[in-house]
């Protein structure tokens, strides 16, 4: 017996059924938390995929136009809807749903429907630690830059019976599961000119010297529309204020210098891309080059033979007004033309200058006057008589018309000189391109305006049309032009071959 207890008392055999019953609760719990922690996983990662993507959808409708709350609501309701697993509701569909969002009363920017909620916001934090709070929300859909998107919590039990959360009681294994994406849209232009123009209808120390008109009622409002503009180059007189203008950084690839800030002006075919979140300008003397980078424009030889190639050719319709001193077939320079010599008429100024200082009109020009001139009892539309039009708008009638080869009383006709380079029709030569700039409110919030001035942020991209040459080389040359199209909010969509549009996840 004594033999058979010491024995029984030195045998090892099933040593490991006994620690495996000791163990058995700890594997069994750490393998339901295993499975728990995958389940939680799975489930966040379908709710972030779904914001992400709701988010996404949303931006890219954040254009800074009046309705853009609205098309980026239709975005989160229509585009996008992603379904989650493993919460204790089983497959769920996470959706806006359908019918009207509901709108927190004390914070308009933020609504939500189904399972979605979301807050439109101009701003971020600085940091991305930081939260985002009322601050950030947008006041209105012509400022919002950004949305964030929330999905509502679901509810997941967990198998495990402690809770692992650091809050609430330890019996408590329900957690709720959300995820939250922050969206923006960034906008900007590629294959555009170079050149930036301090917004002619920003506000000033309270007073808008444009009449009271927005920029948005300049591309909308005919009376407004057609205002001839004068902008100033930035140079020895003059600063940065409304109807100012002055140059961005060409690409690098064009290179330095006056000469080459000229040619991405004058050329038709411009490379540069440039942001709306930001923009740099150019510093230097350069208005000489630049007076022939605007004239060549209109089939006028630049000094020195310049831009002597086919992508510098003039726009399809020069009529400015001037002769040739009887040598029609020469391509002219500046000096040898001869501007408001009898029977020709370029495009006629305003009657007054009651804006700006003097520099913008009042809209109203001698329609009458340089259509008898030019095309003599040739009749135009019966609408102008009620709606006198822009002067872009002549000029465009003309050329669908076949009215450039027309001659004024005087002999003048809109086709360039053959001796030119060939009229470019690819793009219209008589638009200018450039970026607008709230020049006194970037002084105001510190930016530092000069020559070498970075990040500049954009009011809008806008296209121009230049009415007449430039006449003056010097530090102050002006450049008269009438207000075509903008981008973003109020603007009629000619430039969107130019817009390279992104909405990009920001949290």
């Amino acid at each position: 017996m004594l033999r058979t207890i010491r024995a029984f008392w030195h045998d090892q055999r099933g040593l490991a059924l006994i620690l495996v019953s000791v163990m058995l609760p700890a594997i069994i719990g750490l393998s339901l938390l295993a499975i728990d922690m995958s389940r939680m996983n799975n489930l966040h990662n379908d709710l972030q995929k779904g914001t992400d993507a709701l988010a996404l959808a949303a931006a890219a409708e954040l254009n800074g136009r009046s309705d853009a709350w609205t098309r980026a609501e239709n975005a989160l309701t229509n585009l996008v809807s992603n379904n989650t697993q493993f919460s204790d509701g089983g497959p769920v569909s996470l959706t806006t749903g359908s019918g009207t969002a509901t709108v927190d009363p004390t914070y308009p920017a933020c609504r939500s429907k189904g399972q979605v909620s979301w807050c439109f916001l101009s701003s971020l934090p600085a940091n991305d630690s930081d939260p985002i709070t009322s601050s950030n929300y947008a006041a209105s859909a012509t400022v919002t830059r950004f949305i964030q998107v929330k999905a509502q919590p679901e509810t997941f039990s967990a198998m495990f019976p402690i809770s692992v959360s650091s809050s609430g009681s330890a019996a408590d294994t329900n957690y709720n599961i959300s995820a939250i994406s922050v969206a923006g849209f960034t906008s900007g232009v590629c294959d555009y000119t170079p050149v930036f123009i301090c917004n002619p209808y920003e506000i000033v120390n309270g007073t808008n010297t444009a009449g009271g008109a927005t920029l948005e009622q300049a591309v909308t409002d005919p009376a407004i529309h057609r205002r001839l503009i004068e902008l100033r180059m930035v140079g020895n007189n003059s600063a940065y204020g409304p109807g100012n203008f002055g140059f961005l950084q060409p690409p690098d690839s064009v290179g330095n210098g006056a000469q080459a800030l000229a040619q991405t002006i004058a050329t038709s075919k411009p490379l540069g891309c440039y942001s709306a979140q930001g923009v740099s300008t150019k510093t230097g003397q350069n208005t000489g080059p630049v007076q022939d980078a605007f004239n060549v424009r209109f089939g006028i030889r630049a000094s020195g033979n310049a831009f002597n190639s086919p992508e510098y050719g003039p726009a399809a319709n020069v009529r400015k007004g001037a002769s040739t001193g009887g040598n029609g077939n020469q391509c002219p320079a500046y000096n040898q033309l001869t501007f408001n010599a009898t029977g020709n008429m370029g495009l006629p100024r305003d009657a007054t200058t009651p804006y700006m200082g003097g520099r913008m009109g009042d809209g109203d020009w001698n329609l009458s006057g340089y259509w008898s001139t030019n095309f003599g009892s040739t009749s135009y539309p019966s609408s102008w008589a009620t709606t006198k039009p822009t002067r872009y708008q002549v000029y465009q009638y003309e050329i669908a018309n076949n009215l450039i080869g027309h001659a004024s009383t005087g002999g003048e006709v809109g086709t360039p000189p053959s001796a030119c380079q060939p009229p470019v029709t690819t793009v219209d030569r008589r638009l200018l391109y450039g970026a607008i700039l709230n020049c006194n409110a970037l002084e105001a919030a510190g930016y530092d305006l000069n020559g070498n001035s970075t990040n500049l942020p954009v009011e809008a991209f806008a296209s121009f049309f230049l009415t007449e040459p430039v006449a003056s080389a010097s530090g102050d040359a002006s450049v008269m032009v009438e207000l075509v199209d903008i981008t973003g909010r109020g603007g009629q969509s000619t430039l969107d071959s130019f817009l390279r549009d992104e909405a990009q996840l920001y949290r």
